[in-house]
């Protein structure tokens, strides 16, 4: 296990090489671009066959308002001049942009706290770490008298729950696109990824995997 950055693909490429690494597999956040780039160049540099874990995004549903923008400047602009309770479930990094408009009155949940904080005069910061559930984000959204919701169109089901919190409530989500991804190879399951590496390794899968 290694936890921190590699330098780049030219330090990712150099990991690979040192530790004799015979495939790759990015199971990064779809959000990730920049370290499934990197893989993908390091793959390419080391002839390292590789294989991307992409969950599927979510997809629209009857009842659902989804305004697309690209990220969170993006999204500062969609949101309009006039005031909104805006619920912010974007990551840490992607919150600066909001500072832009101040005339929001944010909620951000995250894991960890948000050091420093936004610098404008209304937010309420909730910690909490998924996976939520639909009942639990309702009630918070409208608890707060939540008429927004910033997020990523992350996939999966941990943190599905405040999409669908919205759509019962009639709230706008402002959903980030997802960024472009490398030409790899891609699957959209574990499952999927396991039997592609015992494949690629020239091996039979177990039975009951």
């Amino acid at each position: 296990m290694r936890v921190g950055g590699f330098g780049g693909a030219e330090g990712l490429a150099a990991y690979l090489e040192a530790n004799n690494v015979d495939f790759l597999i990015d199971a990064t956040h779809p959000y990730a671009d920049t370290i499934s780039t990197n893989a993908a160049l390091a793959a390419g540099q080391t002839s390292t066959p590789i294989l991307a874990l992409r969950r599927p995004p979510w997809q629209p549903m009857d009842g659902d308002f989804w305004v697309d923008v690209a990220d969170s400047e993006g999204a500062v602009r969609a949101l309009g001049r006039a005031p909104r309770r805006v619920f912010l479930a974007v990551g840490r990094q992607e919150l600066s942009p909001f500072c832009k408009a101040p005339q929001h009155h944010y909620f951000i949940r995250s894991v960890d706290p948000v050091d420093p904080p936004l610098d404008v005069p209304h937010a309420t910061y909730i910690l909490a770490r998924g996976p939520f559930n639909e009942a639990a984000d309702q009630a918070l959204l409208a608890s707060h008298s939540i008429n927004a919701v910033v997020a990523k169109n992350s996939g999966g089901t941990a943190t599905y729950s405040k999409i669908a919190a919205a759509r019962t409530l009639g709230i706008p989500v402002f959903m980030f696109k997802r960024p472009p991804v490398p030409d790899c190879a891609a699957v959209a399951t574990v499952a999927e990824a396991v039997d592609w590496l015992y494949q690629a390794a020239g091996l039979e899968l177990p039975r009951g995997v």
